[in-house]
């Protein structure tokens, strides 16, 4: 399937023959990160939200830089909000060594705000190397113990990556070439343009540049098999953007909620969903399906709280168990269904998320991979704190409340431009 073929279709597409690895945490995903970086012959492609410049991050850029310096051409993308901080000093160390380093959606000042857009923001976590290694998950590029807003904290922020070969790298690649691209047209072009004049055979070069640059949405994509007829691993790579799959991201969720049979386990920093996810929670809850939802306890954004409490009352009253995450700032994006379904990426249930933001997830449909993360949320659960009864408010004061909250994310949803019910 060409790259423009996969990108068209509203649905998530599986490949066999995949391995995925879990990975906990930074202190985990950066080392495999900085280790495929340092074997890389070719290519690197890096997108995410924040890239800080502390110690943990500056290892991933010392092997950016060496990459470079030995002739890969290495291609960074980061978002103009969550990277703001860090901008100056990422181009003082990526740039004078070769590596291009481009911004999604630069604030300038306060009237960047105005500009049609501003408030969709590069929210995925996006490495692929040479075409053959792919990282994805919900990891920015900082120390696990330190937050932005609130300093440090001795106890690592939870987190979760995949590191992935085998064919669900290939749109992985297609995706963060999409978004350089994107961000850095005029340069990309000129790159192309300088290696067709010095190619020895620039008509050849040319017509492979066209080949690559042709629509496709017209071609059907080849015959999908059913995901356990397909060779192990099974993987899909799946977006939302503001083109062909502004919801693909949230359908890969309703499809798994509503064929879970026995279990599921939702972790999410930032919880409020829409009222196809919510049914599709509360229907399998109703179904005798065991339904257990992993939330902040120690709260990043107050506000983003609130959205999440304002909907206890309604969980926990269709037999949906909710518990709180208690020892660091909860920052994962996983989720797992019966024994073989699970997603990783960087998707909140939430508005921004499923509606507004630039994001990417995995499904992985293989028993092996879930049962390992069903152990590491075993211990996640067990360090958190079960909410069995909603907050002891008077009711107008819970009605009042979710209706503040609904009200606050409409009016979000209508500055960002989001179409759609949600």
């Amino acid at each position: 399937m060409s790259p423009l073929a996969w990108y068209a279709q509203p649905r998530a597409v599986y490949s066999g023959g995949n391995e995925v690895q879990l990975l906990r945490g930074g202190d985990t995903l950066f080392p495999a990160m900085c280790e495929a970086i340092a074997a890389a012959m070719h290519e690197v492609w890096l997108a995410t939200y924040i890239f800080d410049d502390d110690p943990a991050a500056r290892c991933v850029v010392a092997e950016l830089v060496a990459a470079a310096e030995r002739g890969v051409r290495v291609r960074v993308v980061v978002d103009g909000f969550g990277s703001q901080r860090a901008l100056a000093a990422l181009r003082e160390l990526l740039e004078p060594h070769g590596v291009s380093l481009a911004v999604f959606r630069p604030l300038r000042g306060w009237w960047s705000w105005l500009q049609p857009g501003q408030f969709r923001r590069l929210h995925q976590k996006l490495c692929v190397v040479d075409g053959q290694i792919g990282f994805v998950g919900g990891i920015n590029l900082i120390d696990d113990r330190r937050d932005l807003r609130h300093g440090e904290s001795e106890r690592a922020r939870l987190d979760y990556a995949v590191r992935l070969t085998g064919p669900v790298v290939v749109p992985i690649e297609h995706t963060v070439r999409a978004v350089w691209t994107r961000v850095a047209f005029g340069r990309d072009w000129r790159d192309e343009m300088r290696q067709i004049a010095r190619s020895g055979q620039p008509l050849l070069r040319a017509r492979r540049l066209l080949r690559r640059m042709r629509i496709a949405l017209r071609r059907r994509p080849p015959a999908q098999g059913r995901p356990r007829q397909m060779v192990p691993v099974r993987a899909a790579f799946v977006v939302r953007d503001n083109v062909r799959q502004r919801r693909s991201i949230e359908r890969s969720y309703i499809e798994a909620l509503r064929g879970a049979r026995e279990r599921i386990d939702l972790v999410s920093p930032y919880f409020y969903p829409g009222r196809n996810f919510r049914h599709a929670l509360t229907a399998a809850a109703g179904r005798g399906v065991h339904v257990r939802l992993l939330l902040q306890g120690k709260a990043d954004y107050r506000f983003a709280a609130l959205a999440a409490q304002a909907l206890y009352d309604e969980m926990l009253a269709h037999g949906v168990r909710i518990y709180e995450y208690l020892p660091a700032f909860l920052h994962a994006k996983v989720a797992l269904v019966d024994d073989s379904w699970a997603t990783v990426g960087s998707s909140n249930i939430d508005p921004l998320s499923l509606l507004v933001n630039l994001e990417a997830n995995v499904l992985v449909d293989d028993p092996d991979f879930v049962a390992h993360l069903a152990r590491e949320l075993e211990r996640d659960f067990a360090e958190s704190r079960e909410i069995t009864t909603p907050a002891a408010l008077p009711g107008w004061r819970r009605w009042m409340r979710r209706g503040v909250v609904a009200w606050a994310a409409a009016v979000y949803l209508r500055l960002a431009g989001a179409a759609g019910r949600y």
